[in-house]
């Protein structure tokens, strides 16, 4: 479990690309990378990620093909960087929301407006996703919990971004047309799926609503 406050974003040192599997390697710096066991789960641009093995702060990590087909981290390079957030452990303060990293899909920068010190970037999702993409709600994109700004019936949403959050990310250099990382909030998801389920429940048990006998 994680909870969407990235602690920065880190090189990625070698890439090997075989047909179905996408292994890399991300240097985390001394301080992140201290007390990393093979075997933990760590964030990479909003997906999570086991540690499959370890040379001093240079941390490897494994994709197989479902995770890139659904995600960004196919679109890796060498030399490029990632946001990176460490697995949340007991007694952490959770400054965001819960983050799982079992990313939904990939969205699309449609607009990015900046005014200041904010940046604003827009992001085009499915139609299908919207129902669970609530004003002032939490949604994760590349690993960062972000509140929903701005939304429209059409499949876009708009977050706000602040200067740490441009600091610690990669989101104010996203350019429109660039694939971002989203994961919709579990909790918005079980909620409204569940208020769905009970609501055509009881339009099935209706007077009327019965098959005809």
């Amino acid at each position: 479990m994680f909870t969407g406050i990235t602690r920065g974003t880190f090189e990625v040192t070698r890439i090997d690309k075989a047909p179905d599997l996408l292994t890399f390697e991300v240097d985390l710096g001394e301080n992140l990378s201290a007390g990393l066991e093979i075997g933990a789960s760590v964030l990479i641009d909003g997906v999570c990620q086991t540690v499959t093995g370890i040379a001093g702060p240079r941390v490897r990590f494994q994709a197989i093909r479902e995770t890139l087909d659904r995600t960004t981290l196919g679109d890796l390079v060498e030399g490029g960087r990632v946001s990176v957030e460490r697995s949340a452990r007991v007694g952490d303060e959770i400054g965001g929301h819960d983050v799982s990293g079992h990313v939904t899909g990939t969205g699309c920068v449609s607009q990015v407006r900046r005014e200041g010190d904010v940046c604003d970037v827009r992001i085009e999702v499915p139609d299908a996703w919207m129902k669970y993409i609530l004003f002032k709600g939490f949604v994760a994109v590349d690993g960062s919990s972000l509140t929903v700004g701005e939304r429209s019936e059409t499949g876009s949403f708009t977050v706000h971004l602040i200067p740490e959050t441009l600091r610690l990310t990669l989101l104010g250099d996203k350019a429109v047309g660039d694939r971002v990382n989203v994961e919709l909030d579990p909790r918005t998801v079980a909620i409204v799926e569940t208020v769905e389920r009970v609501l055509a429940q009881r339009e099935g048990s209706a007077p009327g609503g019965g098959e005809d006998r």
